[in-house]
C-alpha cells in the first residue's frame, strides 16, 4: 500500500488511517531538519504505541501565492513521499491547499483538519512553523488548541551543522549557486530529478555522445551548466555529464537536461531515469560550431570521471 494519501477534506479518513503522530509542514526536500522533527516523531509514536505519518500540502503554499514565481521545488510531491516513507511514515496525508485550507483561522485548522478529518493523536512542527489564515498561528498556539482536542504538539528547534542551516531555503540558493554538494549536506543526499526520457533531435549522437533528454518540470533549475551526475536505471548505476540549460550552440531557446551515461549502450527513450546532481564543472557556454563543442564534451566527461571517481 503506498503512503501517499490525497486527504480529503469535506470528510473523516478511514479509521485505520487515524490515530498517528504527524510531522507537519511544506517538507519540500526531506531535509535533514525534517528528519530532525521524524526522529522526534517516532519516539512520541513509540510512547503512544500509534504510527508516524506526515501532513503536507498540495501544491506548495508559495504556488498559490506566488503564481509567477518560477520553479523551485526540491522534491516533486511522490519524491516527497518516498523519502517521508523511507524514514518511517506509514501514511503521508497530502492536503489540498485551496482556499477552502488556507483561509481557515488558526483553531478551525487545529480543529477541522487535525482533529476531525485527519485525528491525529501528535504532532511534531519546527520552531517557525506557522498556520492558518494569514499564517496568523505559531507553534504556541498550535499547542494549546491541540491540547483542547487531545492532540500533544512538540516543537523542534532549528539544525544546523558547521554555520550550515538545514532549510528548504538553503538548500535551493546552495543549487542556485552551482552548488549541489552544499545542498545534498543538507538534504542528507543528492538532489535529484527523476522522469522519462524525452526523444530529442538525436544530434548528439553524431557527436558520438547520446544524451538521454529529460524535462525539470515543476523542480529548481540549479545553475544552468553542466554537471558530474549519478544515474539510475533499471536498478543499475550509471556515472555520467550532464548540460543544463538552453543549449546556445545548437538551439539557444529549449530548456533541457541533457544526459549522457558512460558506457552505456541501450535505448532510453520513454523509459524512467534518476539523475543525481554530484558536482558543477562549469557554465554553460555558446561554441564555434559542433566540432568545438563535441571537443568541449569530451573535456567534460574526462572531468565528471575524475569528480566522480577522484582516486582513479
Amino acid at each position: 500500500m503506498s503512503a501517499l494519501i490525497r486527504a480529503p477534506l469535506a470528510c473523516a479518513l478511514a479509521d485505520e488511517h487515524r490515530g498517528t503522530v504527524a510531522v507537519m509542514g511544506s517538507l519540500d526536500g526531506v531535509h535533514k531538519g525534517h528528519q530532525a522533527l521524524l526522529s522526534t516523531a517516532k519516539e512520541l509514536a513509540a510512547q503512544k504505541e500509534a504510527r508516524v505519518s506526515a501532513v503536507t500540502f498540495e501544491p506548495h503554499p508559495r504556488r498559490i501565492f506566488q503564481p509567477d514565481a518560477p520553479p523551485f521545488l526540491l522534491t516533486t510531491l511522490e519524491q516527497k513521499a518516498a523519502l517521508l516513507e523511507r524514514f518511517g511514515c506509514a501514511r503521508v496525508f497530502a492536503l489540498p491547499f485551496t482556499e477552502g485550507l488556507y483561509t481557515l483561522l488558526p483553531e478551525a485548522f487545529v480543529q477541522t483538519v487535525l482533529c476531525d478529518i485527519l485525528g491525529l493523536s501528535g504532532v511534531v512542527v519546527g520552531e517557525d512553523f506557522r498556520f492558518g489564515a494569514q499564517r496568523s498561528g505559531d507553534t504556541e498556539l498550535l499547542a494549546r488548541a491541540g491540547a483542547e482536542h487531545g492532540i500533544d504538539v512538540v516543537t523542534v528547534g532549528i539544525q544546523s551543522d558547521e554555520g550550515v542551516r538545514y532549510s528548504s531555503t538553503a538548500a535551493r540558493q546552495a543549487l542556485r549557486e552551482g552548488r549541489p554538494d552544499v545542498a545534498a549536506q543538507i538534504m542528507g543526499r543528492p538532489f535529484t530529478v527523476e522522469s522519462e526520457v524525452l526523444e530529442g533531435r538525436r544530434l548528439a549522437r553524431t557527436l558520438d555522445y547520446p544524451t538521454a533528454n529529460m524535462e525539470m518540470g515543476d523542480l529548481i533549475r540549479p545553475r544552468y551548466g553542466v554537471y558530474a551526475v549519478r544515474c539510475r536505471h533499471e536498478g543499475r548505476s550509471h556515472d555520467g555529464v550532464a548540460n543544463l540549460g538552453v543549449r546556445p550552440t545548437v538551439d539557444g531557446e529549449t530548456e533541457r537536461l541533457e544526459v549522457h551515461l558512460f558506457d552505456f549502450e541501450g535505448d532510453l527513450y520513454g523509459k524512467p531515469l534518476r539523475v543525481e546532481f554530484a558536482s558543477f564543472l562549469r557554465e554553460e557556454e555558446t561554441f564555434s560550431g559542433l566540432d568545438a563543442l563535441k571537443t568541449a564534451i569530451a573535456r567534460d566527461a574526462d572531468a565528471a570521471r575524475k569528480a566522480l571517481n577522484p582516486k582513479r
